[in-house]
């Protein structure tokens, strides 16, 4: 008796494309999500500054967790990209254009080129050197726009900021309905690239740089190119981030470069989950109305309790907000092959 030992075997490309396709396809989920993000102007009329707020959060959560979650990165001067993009949309629209859209893609231009220019200082070292280079140019950046007060407002703030319909359509309204649909559909759009580019060769890459990088140095990886890649396409999602928040509050000051939006930033995507997209996006709505509902119950002792509520969370709530998140995706996929012919 003869065993045949020629059976053909799938090629590891194809493996690879498989696994990725099955990556790239949307579940119920994701489409039940995005879908009542899209209705919440009707479902909740009277919060669409606070959406707007977090949908700004959300986007600024994952331009970290691209470099966070995929590559290993640890900053703690994230904010530092957050401040360019604020400042430079709201200087273009203070002396150049008050053009909505103009202003983003000049935002997203100069924040990609500080997140290039800086991308170098990362290569080399541990987390704690990653840690602290990041938080000294965060503070370096903060105290050029201190001294250049002549540009940049100082302490006072850029202030005079007025910015022109989106599109030339849709003027920004007291309500915040123009804004929160603005900044989810930047949001959205910014969300869908990243998907296809964490789906893709290059995200697998960047997980293999993150779980071993001698071992994808040995496969033919080109561990620098790709960590400054994926470092300038973070800066400019939160440049990004930076310019909607100027543009929808019609204002920027030396807040947005501070430290603590850094350390907010880094709970938010501790509190969603690192290294899956939809964690920063978690993270950003859990932080936002917990702040928001803790601080209208008490006013003065409200980052007492939002700290202790985050502590207990990180220690334990985050394995039961995952459990729960895994129940109800099982519970929909049960109930969707039910409903199958």
């Amino acid at each position: 008796m003869t065993v045949a030992l020629d059976t053909p075997r799938p090629a590891l490309s194809d493996l690879v494309g498989k696994t990725l396709s099955l990556r790239r396809r949307w579940k119920l989920g994701e489409v039940v999500f995005w879908g009542l993000t899209a209705a919440a102007p009707f479902l909740l009329p009277r919060g669409m500054l606070l959406l707007n707020e977090v949908a700004i959060l959300a986007l600024f959560a994952l331009s970290l967790d691209l470099i966070l979650g995929f590559a290993g990165i640890v900053s703690l001067g994230h904010a530092t990209f957050l401040g360019a993009g604020a400042y430079a949309a709201g200087l273009f629209a203070l002396h150049v254009n008050a053009d909505p859209l103009t202003g983003l893609v000049v935002a997203v231009l100069a924040a990609a080129l500080l997140g290039f220019l800086t991308s170098f200082l990362v290569l080399r070292g541990t987390d704690l050197t990653r840690l602290m280079v990041t938080l000294g140019i965060a503070l370096l950046l903060f105290e050029l726009a201190n001294s250049f007060s002549t540009i940049t407002g100082g302490a006072d703030g850029l202030q005079g900021i007025s910015m022109g319909p989106l599109l030339g359509l849709f003027p920004f309204d007291l309500q915040g309905r123009t804004a929160y649909l603005y900044s989810l559909s930047v949001l959205f759009v910014l969300f869908l690239a990243a998907r296809r580019m964490m789906a893709s060769p290059f995200g697998l890459s960047l997980r293999a740089i993150r779980d071993n990088p001698l071992r994808a140095s040995a496969t033919g990886v080109a561990i620098n190119g790709r960590i400054v890649m994926v470092y300038t396409i973070a800066a400019a999602y939160a440049g990004a981030a930076g310019a909607l928040m100027a543009q929808t509050t019609q204002f920027v000051s030396l807040d947005v470069l501070e430290f603590h939006r850094s350390a907010d930033l880094m709970l938010v995507v501790i509190i969603g989950g690192a290294g899956w997209l939809y964690g920063g996006i978690i993270g950003a709505i859990l932080f936002k109305v917990l702040q928001d509902a803790i601080s209208l119950a008490t006013p003065q002792y409200w980052q007492f309790w939002i700290g202790l509520l985050l502590v207990v969370f990180v220690l334990g709530g985050r394995e039961i907000l995952h459990g729960l998140l895994a129940r109800s995706r099982a519970a929909l996929a049960k109930l969707v092959s039910r409903r199958a012919p």
